[in-house]
């Protein structure tokens, strides 16, 4: 029962890093505008993603544009594309195996294929979560280095994003479901009890009875006797 549990509580967290993984692979959010120096106050503020920059008014208006060329793009970014995408992919592969693999599912029951499963989604959800790790991790090191640039001007110096902070939780909680699965999915052999091996039977001889020296008050003639395997001379 408190392996079935387990195996629920991380599914769940596997599950929601699955869900923050793919919001924060399609958000824009990734770096924002820095407000310092003469950009203190202004109108207008601009926000990258992986897949998009936009620009968004004091008025409250969004307008964003989707990158056109791939190779156009800076080589950390295309990398970060890469990594958050099979991520994304890892993670779904993780999800169907793990709800073939979990003991409250009716998905090969009764077989020992059924925790192979678990352990599988477990192992993909930990390596999707590393995979998203590295790619916000990434990206944040790059905006904090080109943040305290100096040479950098302020009006080309970004911040850290919403997304990044989302990706951070969500690689977490794909960590630590998927560890919880692969612990929940080792099924422990039941201990059988210790049986001898049975004894090998020996086959007694039948107890000598020597034959009856008279019968019916007459002794045994020679050739009932010679038939017995015994001699007169031994009854005379």
């Amino acid at each position: 029962m408190a392996s079935t549990a387990v195996q629920l509580l991380g599914f769940l967290l596997s599950f929601l890093g699955l869900v923050g993984t793919l919001i924060t692979t399609i958000l824009p959010h990734w770096r924002r505008t820095a407000h310092v120096g003469t950009n203190i106050l202004t109108a207008v503020s601009y926000l990258k993603g992986l897949w998009m920059e936009c620009v968004w008014h004091s008025t409250g208006i969004y307008q964003c544009q989707i990158y056109r060329s791939l190779l156009a793009l800076p080589r950390d970014l295309q990398a970060a594309r890469a990594l958050m995408v099979i991520s994304c992919l890892l993670a779904g592969a993780a999800c169907a195996c793990a709800v073939v693999g979990m003991k409250c599912t009716r998905c090969a029951k009764g077989t020992p294929a059924k925790a192979t499963f678990a352990v599988l989604g477990g192992a993909l959800f930990i390596l999707g979560g590393l995979l998203c790790m590295v790619a916000v991790s990434w990206t944040t090191n790059d905006v904090v280095q080109s943040f305290y640039n100096p040479l950098l001007p302020s009006g080309m110096k970004f911040e850290i994003g919403q997304a990044l902070y989302l990706g951070f939780i969500s690689s977490s909680l794909s960590l630590i479901g998927g560890t919880l699965l692969c612990l929940s999915g080792q099924d422990e052999v039941p201990s059988r009890p210790y049986e001898g091996r049975p004894r090998a039977t020996t086959a007694t001889a039948p107890a000598y009875q020597p034959p009856a020296a008279f019968k019916d008050n007459r002794a045994p003639s020679a050739t009932s006797a010679s038939l017995s395997g015994y001699r007169l001379n031994d009854y005379v």
